[in-house]
């Protein structure tokens, strides 16, 4: 998480709540495994892992060039987007991919409110 943090400039700030389960996720998936190193938990990607990586993710969290003050608007994206991951990858159920959808519309139609009455 603190890697994460300093590669973005400090502009997101992952919480164990957000992070620990998509490890946990990951690793179900042969993705990353945990390995033990001076006394910490840590997780490495597999080979199959590096071969589904994206190296310009990461790299995008560093980026200054659309730094405008947004940070808390683009770290509330990056959760949500792996929030819809989530429900993606475990194949929710019929009710739950229809209720997050439901909850993306309106969210989108909640920001184009906002931009209209600005």
């Amino acid at each position: 998480m603190r890697r994460l943090e300093e590669r973005s400039g400090g502009r997101w700030r992952p919480s164990p709540g957000s992070v620990y389960p998509m490890l946990q996720q990951l690793e179900d998936e042969g993705l990353v495994r945990s390995v033990e190193g001076e006394g910490r938990k840590a997780y490495e990607l597999t080979d199959e892992g590096r071969a589904q990586a994206d190296p310009a993710a990461l790299d995008e969290l560093g980026d200054d060039s659309g730094a405008d003050g947004g940070a808390g608007l683009r770290e509330e994206l990056e959760q949500l987007h792996m929030a819809v991951r989530q429900i993606r990858t475990t194949k929710g159920n019929d009710e739950v991919v229809a209720g997050a959808t439901e909850a993306l519309r309106e969210a989108r139609k909640t920001i184009y409110r906002l931009l209209a009455e600005a």
